[in-house]
């Protein structure tokens, strides 16, 4: 499968749908990757693929609804848009629930489907910039040490060094080296922005 940039994966059990929506995607100048049933997508797929998936709803075997919740127990971070010849409504929000941002009904109109295809790749680029700055924020936590940790959930809970200090039964002085550590590790000008980072990164201030 097509990673590394963004791509749009077409699941469609219709050979002509395949076509006609690879043919206009490609004028309108994006990169597409097609399929005809869900199983070989699913073969095909690598947690590394960016981009969209236009996704049929009715397909035989593995249908689109199924195929949606195979890929979310993969932790797959691709926006979904939906496409339906029957757009009936509880499909749609149970499709919705699972979190497609898009439900189309065929024949769907072109310029829709672009624009919809446009806001999809949007929403995964932020999602993807989010993700890649929780890595680095998770890499940096890694190198910080059992007592830096410690003293890291102190810090952002608002207290003071001499607080910390009691409450793991060392001196003030000490306390201020962790503290000057995890600021130069977590790369943080701030508490501020260590506050942040932190909150960011899922670390939890002590209570």
């Amino acid at each position: 499968m097509i990673s590394g940039e963004q791509t749009v994966f077409i699941v469609d059990d219709d050979d002509s749908v395949l076509k006609a929506i690879s043919r206009l995607l490609g004028a309108a100048g994006y990169r597409v990757s097609a399929f005809n049933s869900a199983h070989k997508f699913l073969e095909a797929y690598e947690p590394s693929a960016r981009g969209c998936v236009l996704l049929d709803i009715t397909m035989p075997g593995l249908n689109g609804i199924e195929l949606q919740e195979a890929l979310l127990a993969k932790d797959c971070a691709l926006p979904i848009i939906f496409l339906t010849g029957c757009g009936d409504v509880p499909t749609s929000v149970r499709a919705m629930k699972h979190g497609a941002i898009d439900f189309l009904t065929k024949p769907v109109d072109d310029q829709a489907l672009v624009r919809a295809v446009s806001q999809a790749l949007k929403v995964e680029a932020v999602d993807r910039e989010k993700q890649n700055e929780i890595a680095v924020l998770r890499e940096r936590l890694s190198t910080l040490t059992p007592r830096e940790h410690e003293v890291l959930a102190h810090v952002i809970a608002g207290r003071l060094n001499k607080q910390i200090a009691g409450s793991l039964g060392t001196t003030e002085k000490t306390v201020k080296v962790h503290r000057a550590r995890v600021m130069e590790k977590m790369q943080a000008n701030s508490i501020a922005e260590l506050v942040r980072l932190s909150s960011r990164a899922g670390v939890n201030p002590v209570s």
